[in-house]
């Protein structure tokens, strides 16, 4: 996969639960998307009751116009995954028309949602590194698909600058995936724990239930000593 920016793409909630191991304890917590882009995470939580909170640069746009931006890049990744189908393991989603499915039908519920959500002030429009909440504001502070996988645009210091502001505002941080784009491993991953260990945070890699690239089914956790 070969991208030269962040693409809109969304999960749903049940990939959040598979990417990220949570359980219904983690559910109960107030909880952060960071960088969750068009995913109905947050659209499928709040109608269960539950507290959480999404962040993206995305949110500056109103719905339609994000979901223009999806269909002006789907063709392309979508593209790309058909030229090297080798690449993806195909179990939870079962082909690439139940993927492209998939993606469409998140994003729809996401446009459905947005308007009342950012009107809620359950979607905000904000980028990382900097973040305005208070210290310890969430129980658990998730990020999908952005640190790591788009090694190719932001820096090891973006990329550990943002993850100490994560874990300002959050007790504890989960990050899926590991890989970059190409499905290799980030070569910021080791240098990141590595640093996070120093200053007292405890890393931990967990195997998740969830794999779409080829070796990607590897969540980093987060914690405070």
């Amino acid at each position: 996969m070969k991208l030269s920016e962040v693409v809109p793409f969304g999960r749903s909630l049940d990939e959040y639960r598979h990417m990220f191991a949570l359980s219904r304890q983690d559910l109960d917590k107030t909880i952060l998307g960071v960088a969750d882009g068009p995913a109905s995470f947050n659209a499928e939580l709040f109608a269960q009751g539950k507290r959480v909170v999404s962040l993206d640069p995305l949110y500056q746009f109103e719905g339609e116009e994000i979901k223009k931006q999806f269909d002006r890049v789907a063709d392309d990744v979508f593209g790309q995954v058909a030229s090297r189908p080798q690449d993806y393991v195909w179990a939870y989603h079962k082909n690439l028309q139940v993927l492209r499915e998939t993606r469409t039908r998140v994003i729809d519920l996401f446009v459905t949602d947005f308007a009342r959500g950012k009107a809620e002030g359950r979607y905000i429009y904000a980028q990382l590194p900097v973040l305005e909440f208070r210290n310890q504001q969430f129980g658990l502070a998730l990020c999908s698909h952005f640190l790591f996988l788009y090694s190719s645009l932001f820096s090891y210091e973006f990329h550990l600058q943002s993850v100490l502001e994560m874990l300002r505002v959050g007790n504890e941080l989960r990050i899926f995936p590991l890989l970059r784009l190409d499905g290799q491993e980030s070569p910021y991953l080791t240098p990141l724990i590595k640093e996070l260990d120093s200053r007292g945070f405890h890393c931990r890699l967990e195997k998740v239930a969830y794999e779409m690239q080829k070796g990607g089914n590897t969540m980093l956790k987060i914690t405070k000593t």
